[in-house]
């Protein structure tokens, strides 16, 4: 299998710094992407790494869509093309839902979603050309388990990035271009609480109690004390894209949740709806014209 050209964004630290050396490691080439790129540009800083096989841009994904444009259009001159997208870069803003504004929620959607958008658009077209390419989206167990407070922002995004990926998959495959959605629980990577700083303070009285039960909820219970490996994470990863290793021989899976937590809660959301579903099916489902007209879509 000749190597595979990964472009992967938010390579600073987590998943994504982990997921370059990973694919280096399995002889591909990878373009690592930051909003800084002098943060990836060390000597050593993505260890095995050498200047053959690894290059690194700057790439904001709440640039302008031009931007985005001229950068991926860089981008692939440097291996002369993409095969593998991995939209990595986001962020997580923690504020209760009445704290927060629209605007709040369109700060927290610029990165975690429409800046995915600009960027998956950016590098489409070459991967239609092809008729090959793989899309994997970094999505979140949280947009399955929404119910802790403070979540409501960064589990919104991560939702929308999930129906969105969906939709995209069902137009994209005629293209044979494939997308997978990474959907990590907890996994004790640097920086993952304090990156995203909750602040214990805000304009409603009522909720102060809440607010310090969270507060200490992410920075003592949470902070290094994760289950999830992110080393066994991203090979898994690299595995299910080559289909190789522990992939090999599996089918093709649209949906990839990593860790015991985040299959728990996906498999407790989809019960939780089944339930409801079958105790109310007799009613929700007895809503039709008693003459319906007859229509059907593939």
């Amino acid at each position: 299998m000749a190597p595979l050209v990964w472009l992967i964004t938010g390579t600073s630290s987590g998943f994504g710094k982990r997921l370059v050396t990973a694919a280096l490691n399995r002889g591909d080439c990878v373009i690592a992407t930051a909003r800084s790129v002098l943060s990836i540009s060390t000597p050593g800083f993505f260890p095995g790494s050498n200047s053959e096989n690894l290059k690194t841009l700057e790439l904001d994904v709440t640039w302008p869509l031009e931007t985005i444009q001229n950068t991926i259009d860089t981008a692939t001159q440097l291996f002369g093309r993409i095969d593998v997208l991995v939209n990595n870069a986001g962020y997580a803003l923690k504020m209760l839902v009445e704290d927060c504004s629209a605007r709040d929620f369109m700060t927290q959607f610029e990165a975690n979603f429409f800046g995915i958008i600009n960027v998956t658009n950016a590098v489409l077209p070459q991967m239609r050309e092809r008729n090959q390419g793989t899309v994997v989206m970094i999505a979140s167990r949280s947009s399955w388990k929404p119910e802790i407070p403070t979540t409501a922002l960064y589990s919104s995004s991560k939702a929308a990035l999930r129906v969105y990926s969906e939709t995209l998959s069902a137009e994209i495959s005629q293209f044979s271009i494939r997308v997978l959605i990474v959907e990590p629980g907890a996994f004790r990577t640097e920086g993952i609480v304090s990156a995203s700083p909750y602040n214990p303070t805000g304009s409603i009285p009522e909720y102060n109690a809440i607010r310090q039960r969270i507060h200490s909820y992410f920075t003592e219970q949470v902070e290094g004390k994760q289950r999830g490996d992110p080393e066994k994470a991203v090979q898994l990863i690299v595995d299910v894209v080559k289909g190789e290793g522990s992939a090999a021989g599996r089918s093709w899976p649209l949906y990839l949740p990593l860790g015991a937590d985040a299959v728990e809660a996906v498999k407790e959301k989809c019960e939780r709806m089944m339930s409801v579903v079958d105790e109310w099916r007799d009613l929700t489902s007895n809503l039709d014209f008693d003459t319906p007209l007859e229509y059907k879509i593939d």
